[in-house]
C-alpha cells in the first residue's frame, strides 16, 4: 500500500549566488545530468525487456472482462517487472551505483538527491510503457534545469530564521528577500517544508537561480481578489478565446490579449543566426544553385547536408541566440500571466464547478502552431482546472462525440456547419455567437455525457441576456483592437456579423439529443 499523499504548494526565493558558488552549482548540475542520462539509458533497456518477456505478452493476450481476469492481468504484469527489475526502488539503486563507480558524482551529490535523479528517469520510461509517450528525451546542458531533496532533513535543506539559506552539503546559498513582501510569501515562509527544489533559469543571457520550497498544506487564498465564487460553469475552450456560462453572468474571453509576439525582431535575429552559421560552417551545406522563379534566374541557397556534423559557433551566433531567447522567454511570461489572470477572473466572478468538452489541445498544435504558442490554451486549461479544485470545486470533461455542442439546437436537433461559421443560427429563429452558445449546453451535460434538452429550453429564457451582452461586449472589444492577425475577433466571424447567413447543411436525418 502507497503512502498517503499530503497537499502541498510551491514558495519561490531567488537565491544570491556569488562566482565561487556558481561555478559549484554548476559543477553539481552537471554531475545530475550525466547521472540521469545514464538512468534514463538503463530505464529503457528494462523497459524493452518488460515489453518482450513472456508475462507481459501473456498479460496482453488477456481481455480484462471480469474481477478475476483483471487481477490476473495484473499481477502477470507486476511479475514481468520483478523478472526484469524494473521498479522505482531499482532504479534507485541503479543511479546509487553509478554515482559510486564514478568517484567524482557522489562527490557532488549526495545520497537523497541521487535517488531522486533515479525516480525522475523511471518516471519518464514508464510514460512509454503505459503508452503516455512514443520515447524519452535525455537532457543536455541548457534543459537540465532542476534537482531536488527527499527531505529537508538531508541533501538540499531550507534553513529560517534570521540567516534564511539553503544549506546543501557544505554550500551555503542565502536567500534574497523580495522588495514587495506579501502575504502569500509569508505563509509558505512559515508552513512546513517537505522538500526543496533548485532551478536555474536565464534571464538577458545570465544565469539566475532560485529555490523552490515544496511546502505542507494549503496555499494562501485568503486575498480578498482571489476569493471563489461557488457555482456551475458551462466552458467552451477554443484555440485563441474561451466561452463561459454562469447563472448570473457570462463571457467570451480572449487568450494573451495584445500579447507581444516579437516576430519581427526574432525573424531578424534568425537570418543574422542563418548568415553566421553559413559563414562559419561552409562544408555542412549543399553548394548555392540558381533557380527559375516565374521569368526570372534566382539564386538560391544550398541546403543543409545530410548527416551529423560539427558546428561552429561564433561570439556574434551566440549573441543573436541569447537575444531570440530572451525574447521568447518574455513572450512565454507574458502569455504565462495574462492566463493565470484570466482563470483567477472566471473563478472569482463566475463559478468554482467547470463542464466543458474534452478537447485534444495536441491536436490542435498540428494544424495551429503558432497561435497555439502565443495563445497557449492547454496551459490556461491547466491552471483553471488546478484553481477550481484548489478552492474546493470541480473541473468535468464530457465526450464531444455524444453531445456535439456545436451542431445542436436548442429543439435537440442537429445541423452540420463548418468551423469557419462563428454564429450559430437556431431552427427556433434566435442567432447567438457559436461559442457562447455551445457553453450555455454544457451547463445541461448530465453524468452520462448526455445533453438534457429539455432542462436548456426552460433555462434559455432567462440566460439569452447574458449571452446577448457577452456577445456584444466581446464585438465591442473586436472595433477597438486590429483587424490584422492579433484581432480578438476572426474574419470569419466578421463575415457572420455583418449579416451573412452561413452555410449550414442539413444531416438528412436529423438526430436529436435524448
Amino acid at each position: 500500500m502507497g503512502r498517503k499523499k499530503s497537499p502541498s504548494f510551491v514558495t519561490e526565493f531567488a537565491l544570491s549566488v556569488d562566482s565561487e558558488s556558481a561555478s559549484e552549482l554548476k559543477a553539481r548540475f552537471n554531475a545530475g545530468l550525466r547521472l540521469y542520462n545514464a538512468c534514463l539509458n538503463e530505464a529503457m533497456v528494462r523497459v524493452d525487456l518488460v515489453r518482450n518477456s513472456v508475462p507481459y505478452q501473456q498479460a496482453k493476450q488477456i481481455k480484462p472482462t471480469t474481477e478475476e481476469l483483471k487481477k490476473q492481468r495484473s499481477e502477470l504484469f507486476n511479475t514481468a517487472r520483478k523478472q526484469n527489475r524494473y521498479s522505482d526502488f531499482e532504479l534507485q539503486s541503479y543511479a546509487g551505483i553509478v554515482a559510486t563507480d564514478s568517484d567524482w558524482i557522489a562527490e557532488k551529490l549526495d545520497s537523497h538527491t541521487i535517488q531522486k535523479l533515479g525516480t525522475r528517469a523511471f518516471k519518464a520510461s514508464e510514460k512509454v510503457l503505459f503508452g503516455r509517450a512514443k520515447s524519452v528525451r535525455h537532457k543536455g546542458d541548457t534543459r537540465f534545469r532542476s534537482m531536488e531533496g527527499k527531505s529537508n532533513r538531508q541533501g538540499i535543506i531550507f534553513k529560517g530564521g534570521t540567516d534564511c539559506k539553503i544549506v546543501w552539503c557544505g554550500l551555503e546559498l542565502p536567500i534574497i528577500y523580495p522588495e514587495k513582501w506579501n502575504d502569500v510569501l509569508e505563509h509558505g515562509y512559515r508552513c512546513p517544508v517537505k522538500y526543496c527544489r533548485i532551478v536555474w533559469r536565464e534571464l538577458n543571457g545570465k544565469k539566475r537561480w532560485y529555490v523552490q520550497l515544496i511546502n505542507e498544506g494549503e496555499a494562501y487564498k485568503y486575498r480578498p481578489n482571489t476569493q471563489s465564487k461557488i457555482g456551475l460553469v458551462g466552458m467552451d475552450l477554443n484555440v485563441s478565446n474561451v466561452a463561459v456560462v454562469g447563472s448570473d453572468k457570462a463571457g467570451l474571453y480572449p487568450f494573451s490579449e495584445n500579447v507581444p509576439t516579437f516576430e519581427k525582431e526574432i525573424a531578424s535575429l534568425q537570418r543574422q543566426m542563418q548568415r553566421s552559421q553559413r559563414v562559419n560552417n561552409p562544408n555542412n551545406y549543399e553548394p548555392d544553385f540558381d533557380a527559375k522563379v516565374g521569368r526570372r534566374i534566382k539564386r538560391k541557397k544550398g541546403k543543409v547536408k545530410k548527416g551529423s556534423r560539427k558546428w561552429k559557433q561564433s561570439k556574434a551566433y551566440k549573441k543573436y541566440a541569447r537575444k531570440k531567447r530572451e525574447l521568447e522567454r518574455r513572450k512565454a511570461a507574458y502569455s504565462k500571466s495574462q492566463n493565470r489572470g484570466l482563470a483567477n477572473k472566471i473563478v472569482r466572478e463566475i463559478g468554482n464547478n467547470i463542464k466543458t468538452e474534452k478537447v485534444s489541445v495536441r491536436g490542435w498544435q498540428k494544424r495551429y502552431g503558432k497561435a497555439i504558442s502565443v495563445k497557449s490554451p492547454g496551459f490556461f486549461q491547466s491552471e483553471l482546472k488546478r484553481k477550481v479544485e484548489n478552492t474546493g470545486g470541480s473541473f468535468i470533461t464530457f465526450s464531444t462525440n455524444k453531445t456535439a455542442l456545436s451542431q445542436t439546437h436548442l429543439d435537440g436537433t442537429r445541423i452540420k456547419k463548418s468551423l469557419s461559421e462563428r454564429v450559430h443560427h437556431d431552427v427556433s429563429g434566435f442567432e447567438m455567437q457559436r461559442d457562447l452558445f455551445s457553453s450555455f449546453l454544457a451547463r445541461h451535460v448530465n453524468d452520462n455525457d448526455e445533453l438534457q434538452v429539455s432542462d436548456a429550453q426552460v433555462a434559455w429564457e432567462r440566460a439569452e441576456p447574458l449571452l446577448t451582452q457577452a456577445w456584444g461586449e466581446y464585438k465591442t472589444a473586436s472595433t477597438k483592437s486590429s483587424t490584422e492577425s492579433g484581432s480578438v475577433i476572426s474574419s470569419s466571424e466578421r463575415f457572420c456579423v455583418e449579416g451573412k447567413q452561413p452555410n449550414q447543411i442539413a444531416i438528412k436525418r436529423a438526430k436529436s439529443c435524448e
